[in-house]
């Protein structure tokens, strides 16, 4: 079974997931991929998961480091995709890397980029698996399941690798 609750973020109201034990989603409202139905969960907002994911949350917009080690997630996809996910976060705080360096760190050809993009804008645990750290070799942000603007804030906050430079592809 799964439950449900919501956070109010500075960048939309935001779904957290979970399995009862550890975190299996993280959604902001409005994002593309979203393939989990709320209406089907009961909410529990006493779960400790959801306790600590909200702490964690309120740290991160509070402009600070969270250490991504203190919550158990549990993200569920392909085994290819949980490989760029767990590439994903090992992306340090305030560092961005393009879809070429996770190719390079999962030892696939970097021809391979559209497969990455794609496991990157179907990660299920937006913000706390950083795929907002990801942009392309040129410098843009090429895109967001939540929308680019959500991903340039988070960016902005973490004053990640010159934030103000980036260019927009959508």
């Amino acid at each position: 079974m799964f439950y449900k609750s919501y956070y109010f973020s500075p960048i939309g109201k935001m779904l957290l997931v979970s399995d009862g034990e550890s975190l299996c989603a993280l959604r902001i409202e409005g994002q593309k991929y979203f393939d989990v139905n709320p209406d089907r969960m009961p909410g529990n907002d006493k779960l400790e998961i959801f306790c600590n994911t909200k702490r964690w949350l309120e740290r991160y917009f509070d402009g600070q480091n969270p250490d991504l080690n203190t919550l158990p997630l549990s993200p569920q996809g392909t085994e290819f995709q949980k490989a760029v996910w767990k590439v994903l976060c090992n992306i340090p705080y305030g560092k961005v890397v393009t879809y070429g360096d996770i190719a390079r760190k999962i030892n696939r050809n970097t021809r391979c980029a559209q497969a990455i993009g794609g496991a990157v804008a179907r990660n299920p645990i937006l913000v706390i698996i950083p795929c907002h750290r990801v942009i392309g070799a040129d410098k843009s942000l090429t895109g967001y399941a939540a929308g680019v603007d959500k991903k340039l804030q988070l960016l902005k906050l973490e004053n990640a690798g010159g934030a103000n430079t980036f260019t927009t592809k959508t």
